[in-house]
């Protein structure tokens, strides 16, 4: 859970007292202190979450970090600036966190900045520049602002692209500030654009070429990024997968001054069980690995979700490990929980021919030749193969985003086109690699909504924080394949502090067999909650098609059932709003 507040908005400066005035009661209930005046808002916020003013009447709230992860508590040496925009742009440029800033405009609006990890909650609904901005919708239903209504154009959009992130949400007329982004309310009018971009790190002049070099600044980001977390936490629960990505941030956690315990989730069925891998992280850590067991009751499909959530995120694996760890956290009684999640596409984790075709675009036949010979390594197919594919995606029409999936959907004629993300607009002629993982970054963007933890601890996701993921941007696609080895420049990095067994891993459990189990022991009730449901009242499902489905035997391998849990999933969501 990250900080609460609410800032209030008006177009008019001289009505905004008289806005605080109608909502002061409901204000101090909630125990929301005034932490100050930016531009035509005015920022609440209880007095524990941290905020400091900055030159020029700018106020930063959440926590704020320097270059090598010490806490910052005042910016006052940055009032030689000469604007605002120059503040913005320094303390992207040498603070980190996860943080809000705002900011005045010159003409007494305010610029809002959501950090490019996303770890402040963003929502806000501006009507003519008067409005609201917050952490949580809760708190702008208790003064009266808001009022769940569900967005059923965003609904249909979000069954066709149900993995993918915009700014738009499941609830009328409420928008999200997403990671990077800035907000500007000028008068009645406001509008979004970029404050950070992933595209600037893999320009040839960001590009870092040395995997030496490469490997140290990984190393140092995430350490120095991990430690920082945890010291602010105190307490933390890691979430140990047995994989590469969690284990390198129970690496970093060595020597932190912090209490951790380490918990990795098993299931009844095999496919799932990491603890031969995880538990040697846990040893190196000092601590006992904790073992929390899956059963196939806690994987429901109707559950409730946080109040006012924004969109279908959580789905039935989501809920039973969530309530897993929820368990563990609570019986150590930690502040937080550690995610590795977003590894695999921070550290470029990508399954195409895209960093052979980017080294031949880049460096030339001798760079391309080599990247082409490690991607056979890491597929196990022939040279031959792996350059035919290299150069289909070199000369080939770039793909879009995703594309939309209208499995067991009426067909209505009319196209529904997908609404882009900030970060899906490339640059003229960036490499296909580059264009892969920026769109799976974007991506990742989703796993903050669909992490359901409750007791009010935060979930931390360090691979995700902003420089982890610079310093891994400027890495170009086909270092990270050096040798055959996926995530070889990430391996690289931590290869003195990862136990062998766990450093050399080419493959990883897998929770499908859990999965399909579950699909199978509810399909009747899964049946009956989709059939019955809001999606195939609105006219959304094509009922036949779902039924023939779900009546049928899956052949063997046969991952089609998984769409089921979206629906599944978008369906709860409609159900906890309706």
């Amino acid at each position: 859970m990250s900080y609460r507040y609410i800032a209030l908005s008006v177009a008019v400066a001289g009505n905004l007292e008289d806005f605080e005035r109608s909502v002061a009661d409901s204000l101090r209930s909630l125990a929301m202190d005034c932490r100050g005046h930016v531009g035509c808002v005015a920022l609440y916020a209880p007095q524990e979450a941290p905020a400091f003013d900055l030159p020029g009447g700018g106020i930063l709230l959440g926590d704020l970090y320097d270059e090598v992860g010490r806490p910052v508590r005042d910016l006052a040496g940055l009032r030689h600036l000469p604007t605002q925009a120059a503040i913005r742009q320094h303390v992207l440029d040498h603070y980190w966190g996860e943080y809000l800033l705002f900011q005045p405009s010159d003409d007494g609006g305010t610029t809002v900045l959501r950090d490019p990890s996303g770890g402040v909650d963003c929502a806000y609904s501006l009507r003519g520049g008067n409005g609201f901005i917050t952490s949580d919708l809760a708190i702008a239903s208790r003064l009266g602002l808001h009022r769940d209504r569900i967005d059923w154009d965003f609904v249909r959009h979000c069954l066709l692209y149900p993995h993918i992130k915009i700014a738009r949400t499941g609830l009328a007329g409420i928008s999200e500030l997403l990671p990077g982004c800035m907000l500007s309310v000028e008068g009645q009018k406001s509008s979004t654009g970029l404050g950070w971009s992933p595209w600037h790190f893999v320009t040839p002049a960001e590009r870092q070429s040395d995997p030496v070099a490469a490997a140290q600044t990984i190393r140092d980001a995430t350490t120095s990024v991990v430690r920082a977390m945890a010291e602010t936490d105190r307490s933390l629960l890691l979430e140990l997968s047995g994989g590469l990505d969690s284990s390198i941030v129970g690496a970093c956690l060595a020597n932190a001054r912090t209490r951790m315990a380490c918990c990795t989730a098993i299931t009844p069925l095999p496919g799932a069980d990491e603890r031969r891998y995880a538990s040697q992280i846990a040893r190196q850590l000092g601590t006992k690995l904790l073992e929390q067991m899956l059963d196939f009751a806690e994987a429901d499909i109707d559950f409730r979700l946080p109040r006012h959530s924004l969109r279908p995120a959580a789905w039935a694996l989501g809920r039973a490990v969530a309530r897993a760890m929820d368990n563990a956290a609570e019986l150590q009684r930690v502040n937080s929980l550690f995610s590795g999640g977003g590894g695999d596409t921070v550290f470029c984790y990508l399954k195409s021919a895209a960093p052979a075709a980017d080294a031949f675009r880049a460096r030339g036949l001798t760079a391309g030749y080599r990247a082409i010979v490690d991607l056979s390594r890491l597929h196990g197919c022939t040279v031959a193969k792996a350059a035919r594919l290299a150069l289909r995606k070199l000369y080939r029409t770039p793909k879009g985003p995703c594309k939309p999936d209208g499995q067991w959907l009426l067909r209505t004629g009319v196209a529904l086109p997908l609404e882009m993300h900030p970060w899906f607009s490339a640059p003229p002629h960036v490499l296909p690699g580059d264009r892969e993982r920026i769109f799976e970054l974007a991506g990742t963007q989703l796993f903050r909504d669909s992490t359901l933890r409750s007791g009010g601890r935060r979930v931390r996701f360090p691979l995700l924080s902003q420089p982890v993921m610079e310093a891994c941007l400027r890495v170009p696609s086909w270092l990270w394949i050096s040798g055959g080895q996926n995530r070889s420049i990430a391996r690289s990095a931590f290869s003195g502090q990862l136990p062998h067994e766990v450093l050399n891993r080419r493959s990883k459990g897998t929770f499908m067999n859990y999965t399909f189990a579950v699909y199978r022991k509810n399909k009747a009730t899964i049946g009956h909650f989709l059939l019955d449901g809001h999606l195939r009242s609105q006219g959304l499902l094509d009922p036949r098609e779902l039924s023939l489905f779900l009546e049928s035997p899956l052949p063997a391998r046969d991952r089609s059932f998984m769409r089921i849990f979206d629906l599944c999933m978008i369906e709860n969501w409609v159900r906890n709003h309706a």
